[in-house]
């Protein structure tokens, strides 16, 4: 479970002087649920995401996983994936090797991961492209390979910024589908963040507006 406990963050602003982002927002993200974030641009939607990911040390507050607080706990330690909104993929890497990375960074064996990569390219869809480099994917199969990647490592918690934002509409709505089942199977506790209501509402089991987490 994920518990996000009294949250603020501040930005210092040349002109405005210290502008503050999140102000004491909580939240709780039970087992196997995943919860749609919506709110507007610049509502801090995304550096709460950060936050749980231990990219961005709060001003003050605390963040639970498991019942266990990891608000001073390394990223690579927290066992959080994280999809960002631009990927992020390595592209002077394959499509394996991308998935594979964050494994081989853990220290599994080479066997293992091998496996774990077919088992989550079969999962979105993407069997036959385990060997092609990633300059050569769709924007499509893209999201597809970043969504393979942060689940390879199977993590507690799977944090999603804005994962389908630059598709066209038809492709986006195939994706909110097809996005929607793989979390199911995977059984992933997930929280997504998303300027889009009817996405939300597609996939999530409930939405939370971060205006009303303060």
């Amino acid at each position: 479970m994920l518990d996000v406990r009294d949250i603020t963050v501040s930005f210092s602003s040349d002109s405005a002087g210290s502008v503050v982002v999140l102000d004491g927002v909580s939240l709780r993200v039970q087992p196997s649920e995943i919860v749609g974030l919506l709110g507007p641009s610049g509502s801090g939607k995304s550096t709460l995401l950060r936050v749980v990911a231990g990219l961005h040390r709060p001003d003050s507050g605390h963040v639970w996983l498991d019942g266990r607080d990891v608000t001073d706990v390394p990223t690579h330690r927290r066992g959080v994936g994280m999809v960002f909104q631009d990927e992020q993929l390595f592209p002077h890497r394959s499509v394996a090797q991308n998935i594979e990375f964050g494994l081989r960074m853990a220290g599994q064996p080479q066997a293992q991961r091998h496996r774990r990569v077919a088992e989550v390219l079969a999962l979105v869809g993407l069997e036959g492209v385990r060997r092609r480099p990633v300059t050569n994917l769709s924007g499509g199969e893209r999201k597809r390979v970043a969504l393979a990647r942060s689940l390879a490592p199977d993590p507690r918690v799977l944090l999603l910024d804005e994962p389908l934002t630059g598709l066209d509409r038809v492709l986006h709505d195939r994706l909110v589908v097809d996005l929607t089942s793989i979390l199911r199977a995977a059984d992933t506790t997930a929280l997504l963040v998303t300027h889009d209501r009817d996405e939300a509402a597609a996939i999530a089991d409930r939405i939370v507006e971060i205006a009303d987490l303060s």
